[in-house]
């Protein structure tokens, strides 16, 4: 597929990883009623509900998983459903959103390594470029510019559970791609989420009472709807179809986005400060996505369409 004919696909990615940012703010508004299990299950019981039928629909001719087939399924539904977001609704109740946000933007790092070890993807130069120019400015945004001193105060244990959900999503992204080989976005994606809620749902009853859930205004459900429909029913179907047209490797570039529209939301919703670094650390971002997802520079493409038009 050309570069041209790929802009919608980036487009694509860009909307969606943009979205998940919003999640670390809504996550905020329903951890003050309700514990992340909670809120985590929520959150894809309702997604599930739209996927299911959805999938039921379009998907009627859809390949029956074999058993090695569900133990991938299974694997989805652990580490990108369940136990990463108990992490990831963890961080947004106890940690900064800035903090969180680059915690989850180093995804690509590990999840590059990953694609080349297990996928066999190829990681070129321009891929690595981006991700350092991204990755950069991930840490300038998280830092708020201080990178020395952030490096002396070390780690603190809710920095451990954000390095887990980390791990997590790479093994998530990667394992998706394997999926993909034999199902489709939708399929792949209704199969983890359902499963994902089957095993958050124990944990969920056990500890969330009728009082909570009296106690929750429409700020909480509103959020949680938003995280079921657009974060997880929108996003994640454009994520993993992206995946497949580009690779897990250059579609995890985009995921750096998130940071940014997280702490854009943080300072509109939750009145954090936007500082001089937040917008040096964007334009980081941003430089780095364009260039990580460009194989070819644009000049080269002109240079290709006047010759056609020349030799017709």
């Amino acid at each position: 597929m050309t570069q041209q004919r790929l802009w919608p696909v980036y487009l694509m990615l860009a909307f969606a990883t943009s979205t998940w940012g919003s999640a670390f703010v809504a996550g905020r508004f329903a951890t003050e009623t309700f514990d992340p299990v909670t809120v985590s299950f929520l959150r894809f019981f309702f997604a599930a509900l739209i996927l299911i039928p959805m999938m039921m629909i379009l998907e009627k001719d859809r390949p029956k998983p074999s058993k090695t087939d569900w133990l991938l399924l299974i694997s989805l539904g652990l580490t990108g459903i369940a136990i990463y977001n108990i992490a990831f609704f963890t961080a947004a109740k106890y940690a900064p959103i800035v903090k969180s946000s680059l915690f989850i933007a180093s995804n690509p790092v590990l999840i590059i390594l990953l694609s080349g070890l297990f996928l066999k993807e190829t990681i070129t130069k321009r891929n690595v470029t981006g991700l350092v120019l991204a990755l950069t400015g991930a840490v300038i945004i998280i830092t708020n510019g201080q990178i020395l001193a952030t490096l002396r105060n070390g780690l603190e244990p809710i920095d451990l559970v954000l390095l887990f959900a980390v791990i997590c999503w790479a093994l998530y992204s990667v394992l998706g791609k394997v999926a993909l080989k034999k199902f489709s976005a939708l399929t792949s994606t209704t199969y983890a989420v359902t499963i994902g809620t089957l095993m958050l749902m124990p944990f969920a009853v056990y500890e969330t009472s009728w009082s909570q859930v009296e106690a929750a205004d429409w700020v909480v459900w509103s959020s949680i709807f938003h995280m079921s429909i657009i974060v997880t029913v929108i996003s994640f179907l454009m994520y993993y179809q992206g995946i497949k047209i580009i690779g897990a490797a250059k579609a995890s570039l985009f995921i750096n986005l998130m940071p940014v529209s997280a702490v854009i939301l943080a300072v509109i919703f939750l009145d954090e400060p936007l500082l001089l670094a937040h917008i040096i650390g964007a334009m980081f971002v941003f430089t780095g996505v364009t260039v990580g997802t460009r194989t070819k520079p644009l000049w080269i493409h002109q240079q290709k369409r006047k010759a056609r038009k020349t030799a017709s």
